[in-house]
């Protein structure tokens, strides 16, 4: 799993039937510690129902295709997590009620 903020949505009028009707997002990688982007990003299938502004884990290769939503369809991405806080040695450098 791979820890992401969502930075944006992605909209395509022409795509492969078997993506129809999922949300498509984009991502940046943070840092868990710093919750910095790290300048890298990809586009993620959503089977959660993440929004703007939200800390997601995602899962890429193969495993992106092992949820409900997008089993059997064209993913190499697919968000599967929002996070509700993160916590490193008894400090939380993020909580989702906070931001």
């Amino acid at each position: 799993m791979i820890l992401a903020k969502v930075i944006g949505t992605v909209v395509s009028s022409q795509k492969d039937q078997k993506m129809e009707g999922i949300k498509l997002l984009l991502l940046e990688k943070i840092d868990p510690v710093t919750m910095k982007g790290k300048a890298d990003y990809v586009v993620s299938m959503d089977s959660v129902g993440a929004g703007v502004g939200e800390i997601v884990f995602y899962v890429s290769g193969s495993s992106a295709r092992y949820t409900n939503t997008t089993e059997g369809k064209p993913t190499d991405s697919t968000i599967i997590a929002i996070v509700d806080f993160i916590e490193k040695d008894d400090a939380y450098t993020y909580q989702k009620d906070k931001q």
